[in-house]
């Protein structure tokens, strides 16, 4: 089989992390765990957890970045990237992503909204990503003649065999049932943000219910931007593969 260089797209305090957990325990895939995180942080300047440890452990050149994305050897059938929407800045250059096969992860932004403000400080749309996911799948949409594939995390959660296994046919790679578990624990992959973003995780063993938000209320800011981001997030609901 031809080397295959998958790229799914979210935003953060998705199951971004558990999808990568489940690709990288196939025996035929290596992951790459946002490469442009760094890069994100020294453009923007925000203090996220770790800023510094983040700097300095990736590059911050987006074409050395995009040039390890899509040619830099690596010795496994598949290669799965995690990417986060909200890093790739508006003036960054996406040419390099037409060699790639895309997916989309899609959560319900109130549910995104409460766990990212568990964890860091909101000050816009921008931190989550939804308006850019959109902007980013019909971007990309315009390279390629078959619908990219998106997904809904509540999905995944609530029938991991049957979701995973569309996924995988959407991407035209086999199934694997070893995608179901995993082992708990760090991963030499992880970015080192990892200590403070996958606390919960480097626990799990499988995909596993997250907490209902319904009867969460949002502050101001909070309500704001759920209002800002539902019309972008309803256009990707309407392209989910089920």
């Amino acid at each position: 089989m031809k080397p295959i260089r998958i790229a799914m797209w979210s935003g953060p305090r998705n199951i971004s992390t558990a999808m990568m957990r489940s690709f990288e325990n196939r025996a035929d895939t290596s992951v790459v765990d946002e490469p442009f995180y760094a890069y994100y942080l020294s453009q923007t300047g925000l203090q996220h957890p770790m800023y510094h440890e983040v700097i300095n452990s990736q590059s911050t050149d987006p074409y050395q970045l995009a040039w390890e994305l899509t040619e830099k050897p690596f010795n496994t059938a598949i290669q799965y990237q995690k990417h986060m929407t909200h890093h790739m800045i508006e003036k960054i250059d996406l040419s390099w992503v037409k060699s790639l096969k895309h997916c989309f992860l899609i959560r319900n932004p109130k549910d995104i909204l409460i766990s990212y403000c568990k964890q860091n400080t909101l000050t816009s749309e921008r931190d989550i990503g939804i308006i850019r996911q959109a902007e980013l799948y019909k971007e990309f949409s315009q390279h390629y003649h078959t619908p990219i594939p998106v997904i809904q995390s509540e999905s995944v959660l609530q029938n991991p065999v049957r979701m995973i296994g569309i996924l995988c046919e959407a991407l035209n790679i086999p199934f694997d049932d070893s995608m179901l578990q995993w082992p708990h624990g760090y991963r030499e992959s992880d970015g080192v943000w990892a200590k403070h973003w996958y606390r919960n995780v480097v626990k799990s063993t499988k995909f596993q219910k997250q907490t209902d938000s319904d009867n969460v209320i949002l502050d101001q800011l909070q309500q704001k931007v759920l209002d800002e981001c539902m019309p972008a997030y309803e256009i990707m609901l309407k392209n989910t593969i089920v």
